[in-house]
């Protein structure tokens, strides 16, 4: 057995293939996952009128089955209609999300849909400390800053929106994805670049996957494969990042 070929071919993609088993995501022993419905697990239904029911049912989110694949432990630190501001100014305070007790060694970031339907995206100098402008990129920057300066050396993942055809690409998807490859670079974070390299959220994938407009059952299964898989290239393809991983939150030297 070539192990270097087997596990850090050069020339592999981020989900050339899909993990099985545990993956590298396992190294994390506690990872946390701040997001909206879709990091919740939420499922929409409709009654006898058509009335439409959100119900954010954590057990099916895709955090929740990397946590269970890879035998860690995760929290959601996500609610459907989640934006960043929501999340800076009230509701991570009001649910004890700061709390160092709750500490992570990873953060998996996915917001920004429900914030460009509400205010403006913003430039990289948003990222700036104690910057003032109503825009994603502020209140973004101001949780990542937060969870830093309770776990230091803790490892960070930002999401971008998944890849869409032009039929059902959100309005300013795409310059949400570049806000948030900008914020990566910015922060040093790792980029899970779904919209680069995932599948293809078409008519076809949304027939399959979807529960009205939020993901059914299979679609959060799926969504788990990605983004552990997508760890795991990360880990496999920067070994040197992660040696540390253990002793993150510990008093331990290192």
């Amino acid at each position: 057995m070539d192990w270097n070929t087997l596990f850090y071919d050069e020339h592999e993609k981020p989900l050339d293939r899909l993990v099985s088993g545990y993956s590298r995501t396992a190294i994390f022993r506690k990872i946390a996952f701040v997001g909206d419905s879709l990091s919740s697990g939420e499922f929409e239904t409709r009654d006898a009128t058509g009335k439409a029911g959100y119900y954010d049912m954590y057990d099916y989110s895709w955090g929740q089955y990397i946590a269970r694949k890879n035998g860690i432990t995760a929290y959601n630190f996500s609610r459907g209609g989640m934006t960043a501001k929501w999340y800076m100014e009230s509701f991570a305070d009001e649910n004890g999300f700061f709390d160092r007790d709750k500490a992570a060694q990873a953060y998996v970031l996915a917001l920004g849909i429900n914030d460009i339907a509400k205010m403006e995206i913003g430039e990289i100098a948003d990222a700036e400390l104690n910057c003032k402008k109503e825009s994603f990129i502020r209140y973004y920057a101001e949780i990542v800053r937060r969870y830093k300066e309770i776990s230091p050396e803790a490892k960070f993942f930002f999401l971008t929106l998944a890849k869409h055809d032009d039929k059902n690409r959100p309005k300013h998807g795409k310059e949400l994805s570049e806000a948030i490859r900008a914020l990566a670079d910015y922060f040093g974070a790792y980029l899970i670049d779904l919209e680069t390299y995932g599948p293809c959220y078409d008519d076809a994938f949304k027939k399959r996957f979807y529960l009205h407009w939020h993901l059914n059952a299979d679609g959060y299964i799926l969504t788990a494969e990605l983004v552990d898989s997508y760890i795991d290239y990360i880990v496999r393809h920067h070994p040197g990042d992660f040696q540390s991983v253990p002793f993150i939150g510990t008093d331990i030297p290192h």
